[in-house]
Parts: C-alpha cells; sequence; structure tokens
C-alpha cells in the first residue's frame, strides 16, 4: 500500500493524471488497501462499490490519454448515506431504510459524478442525521482515527473519518447544525457550510434554511475544487442561487486584514485545551499581518433553543414523527428522544426562534461591520466517546452539565444564521490525541472571504492529514 497515494489532494492527483505520471487506477486501488486495512477500526463506509469504481477509474484513465477530462476525473469521493444514488441503497442509518433502493441521484451527488468524480463507498451517519455523534443500531459506531474511543462527529462522521484515515480523497456531507463542521474538526479535515442556496438540495429539505450540503476535504484548495462543482443554481430546488459563484483557486494576503473573535460566543463552557488551540490558532492570524481582537456577541444559551425548537417544529421533526409514530420500537434512542421533544414544541416556540436568529444577526451583522471575518471554536470540549447516546448519557465542560445533543457544540448558531458561509480548518490535537478546529465565519454570502483567510492559515500551518502525519491505525 503506497500512503502517500492515500494522502494525496485532489488537486495534485489530478496534476499527475494530466502528465501521465499517476493513473486514476493506481490511485483507487491504493484507497482501497487503506480502507480494508482501517475500515475494521473505524466503521466510517456502510457501503462500498470498489469492483465498479475500479472500472470507472479505468474509463477516467483512458479519458486523461485522449485528453477529453472533466474537473474531479477519476477522482475518488466518499458519498453520505443519506444523498441519493440512484438505483443503490440509501439507509439515512435506520433500520426502517435498510432495503431502501434510491430512484434519483441528489443534484449535488450528480453533480460530482458528472464532473468525473468515481464514487468508491458510501459513508455512515447517524440515523436520519439527528445525532453529532455516528452511532447507529444500524451500522454500529463510527471511530474517530485518531482515538478509537472517540467518536468521529456526525452527522458526515464517516466521511470526516474516512479522510482522515486515507480511505478516500474527498467526501460529501450536509450540515443541520454542524454535521459537516463537527466530523472535520474532530478529524482534523476541511469542512464547509456554505450560505443557504449556494448548493442546491434535494425536496423537501431544499426549503429548510438550516440545511446545507457541501464538501469536506484534507485540504482548503480541495474543499475549493469540490465546492466549485457543487455550487450553482438547480432547477429542481427554487431555493438554489443564481448566478453561480466559483471560488478563486489562489488568493492575496491577509495583511492589514481585521479578525475579530470570541473563545465563548458569550455563553459556552469551553474546555481549557481548545481555548489554548483556539488562541493558538488565532496567533498564526496575527503573524500573517491581522489585526485580532476579542469581541462579545451578546448571545445567550437562548440560541440553543432556538435551535432545537426550529429542527423540531420545521421539517425534520415533521419528516421524524411518522417514523415515530410507526416504528418507534426500531429507532435509535436518540431518534425517539428528538421526536418527543419535537411533539412538544408550538408554533410560538417556532417563530420565537426566528425572533432570535435575527437579533443574533443583527450583533453578528455590527461585527462585520468593522472586521472582515469572524472566528470562534467549532467544539466546545475535546469530544465524546464514539458510542454517546445524547437520549441515556451526559456531557459536562469544566465540571458544568450542558445540553446533551447540542450543548458541547459551536456550530448550530450559524445555521441559525444561515446565510454566512462559515469553514472549519484544523487548529491542533488535544492531550486525547483528538484533532481541534476552528471556525471562520463570514458576512452573508461572502464566501470568498472564508476560504482567503483559510488559505492564507493553511500556507502558514500545513494540513493537519497527510503522508507524514496520519492516524497510526
Amino acid at each position: 500500500m503506497n500512503i502517500e497515494l492515500c494522502y494525496l489532494s485532489a488537486v495534485e492527483a489530478i496534476e499527475r493524471f494530466k502528465a501521465r505520471t499517476l493513473s486514476p487506477v493506481e490511485l483507487l486501488e491504493a484507497l482501497i488497501q487503506r480502507a480494508e486495512q482501517v475500515e475494521p477500526k473505524i466503521n466510517a463506509f456502510s457501503f462500498e462499490y470498489f469492483d465498479e469504481a475500479l472500472a470507472a477509474a479505468r474509463q477516467a484513465e483512458q479519458r486523461y490519454r485522449q485528453e477529453n477530462t472533466r474537473p474531479l476525473e477519476g477522482i475518488p469521493v466518499a458519498i453520505k448515506d443519506e444523498s441519493y444514488i440512484k438505483g443503490q441503497k440509501t439507509t439515512n442509518g435506520s433500520l426502517l431504510l435498510q432495503d431502501y433502493v434510491a430512484e434519483t441521484t441528489s443534484i449535488t451527488v450528480e453533480r460530482l459524478l458528472e464532473a468525473g468524480a468515481i464514487v468508491h463507498a458510501r459513508t455512515t451517519t447517524p440515523e436520519f442525521s439527528i445525532s453529532a455523534i455516528t452511532v447507529s443500531r444500524l451500522w454500529g459506531a463510527t471511530r474517530n482515527p485518531w482515538n478509537l474511543d472517540m467518536t468521529c462527529g456526525g452527522s458526515s462522521g464517516g466521511s470526516g473519518a474516512a479522510l482522515a484515515a486515507g480511505a478516500t480523497t474527498l467526501a460529501n456531507g450536509s450540515d443541520i447544525a454542524g454535521s459537516i463542521r463537527i466530523p472535520a474538526s474532530l478529524c482534523g479535515v476541511v469542512g464547509y457550510k456554505a450560505p443557504y442556496g449556494r448548493n442546491p438540495e434535494d425536496s423537501p429539505f431544499n426549503l429548510d434554511a438550516y440545511n446545507h450540503p457541501g464538501p469536506l476535504a484534507r485540504s482548503v484548495a480541495d474543499c475549493i475544487l469540490m465546492q466549485n462543482v457543487m455550487a450553482g443554481p438547480h432547477p429542481r430546488d427554487m431555493a438554489s442561487l443564481k448566478p453561480k459563484l466559483v471560488l478563486p483557486t489562489r488568493f492575496d494576503g491577509i495583511r492589514d486584514w481585521r479578525i475579530a473573535y470570541s473563545i465563548d460566543l458569550g455563553y459556552q463552557p469551553v474546555e481549557p485545551e481548545v481555548r489554548d488551540r483556539t488562541l493558538a490558532a488565532l496567533d498564526v492570524f496575527r503573524s500573517l499581518g491581522a489585526t485580532v481582537e476579542e469581541v462579545d456577541l451578546g448571545w445567550t444559551e437562548q440560541s440553543l433553543t432556538a435551535t432545537l425548537d426550529y429542527l423540531g417544529y420545521g421539517l425534520m421533526g415533521a419528516y421524524l414523527k411518522p417514523y415515530y409514530e410507526s416504528s418507534r420500537e426500531q429507532l435509535t434512542g436518540y431518534v425517539r428522544a428528538f421526536t418527543e421533544y419535537a411533539l412538544q414544541v408550538s408554533s410560538q416556540d417556532y417563530y420565537q426562534a426566528e425572533v432570535i436568529a435575527n437579533e443574533m444577526y443583527a450583533s453578528l451583522s455590527a461585527v462585520f461591520s468593522r472586521y472582515n471575518v469572524f472566528i470562534c471554536p467549532t467544539i466546545a470540549n475535546t469530544g465524546v466517546k464514539a458510542d454517546f447516546d445524547y437520549s441515556v448519557d451526559d456531557v459536562a465542560i469544566n465540571g458544568v452539565s450542558v445540553n446533551p445533543k447540542f450543548g458541547w457544540l459551536m456550530t448550530y448558531p450559524f445555521n441559525m444564521l444561515s446565510r454566512c458561509p462559515v469553514l472549519n480548518v484544523p487548529a491542533g490535537y488535544a492531550s486525547n490525541g483528538v484533532p481541534c478546529g476552528i471556525q471562520i465565519v463570514g458576512p452573508t454570502y461572502e464566501d470568498s472571504l472564508v476560504f482567503q483567510a483559510a488559505a492564507a492559515y493553511e500556507a502558514a500551518r500545513p494540513p493537519f492529514c497527510s503522508a507524514t502525519n496520519f492516524p497510526a491505525l
């Protein structure tokens, strides 16, 4: 097995394919060998399509010989077992859907395939993507490659774990309360929550402003490459934005930028190690010539209640209720717990959630009038156990009990502020070996700003997951 190929970036792989110094078949074979080595330990894949993928890789090899290639020609991409692929099973991590075969392909997945990407595996997700930990009765627990006792995060947990373990080159995810950024942070990779409408979504969740399909990768450049394929209006999604935004692949530096930050968002207990790693990351931005200053957003714990109420009363709660009513005993405990919460949420609670979101953005918008971007931690602690279930387990940070659903996360406020672009980049490792991440948040629809900041940061602090720095599985 060639570990260098397992951690090769998509950008470099494409350059080598074009130069005929590497074949798509060679790259995929290395990833398959790595997956066969790590899968028994991390459990990141629900389905594997290795034979079909190798056939597609041979076709990609021919296209490079003919110089008739597409943007992601021959690049292996692992697809979350929530997104549809026509003719393939999509389980959503649920016993109730274990035999469901998709009749359509999700829009963003369709775009990846049309761009030449090769799907070699599906990645695990918690049941109905309603947990920040990837564990389900159907697939069991997916583990963090850096520390197998700990969670890889969720709900796009299999995607984050597979990237960190070197079992895929790119992976997709979806983010309704942090489900891209949480595993990106805990696995030490890059994950992007695009502004609402930037990346088209399937019906009916295309009309849920909290919901964002997007890319996960090991580098900022790879994240841009994938995002540029996924983005743009689509006739099946009336909420998708026109015109298509194409991110640049090269950026100027950030000298003379003004960067705001908050360690705790004004209300969130944060473990000392997370605080230290975040402050060290902020020093990198200072070294690049930016002014970095702490701000007080005036936010409160109301943001968590508002998020849960919005999700409970909105499309997510409505989607889960029929399953609960007909088959509750087959559901994972946390799905039952969330649905029971959702059944208690009123229309007035939902209205108040929207009021709070606007109040929070008024505060953040005032910050953006003085600063280019805002930065905070992605996760408030150094993770939880791989089999954590918020319906029965508790979480404490610095001796303070927090809401076990989302109270250890710092992602969900930016789903409330859904038009803000948010990018997770790695910030260091905790003493338990689990990576920490920071969120770079931009003003509404200013995608390029967060990528410019991230590109400058990564140039000074190279990607964490590489052929010289990878989990010892």
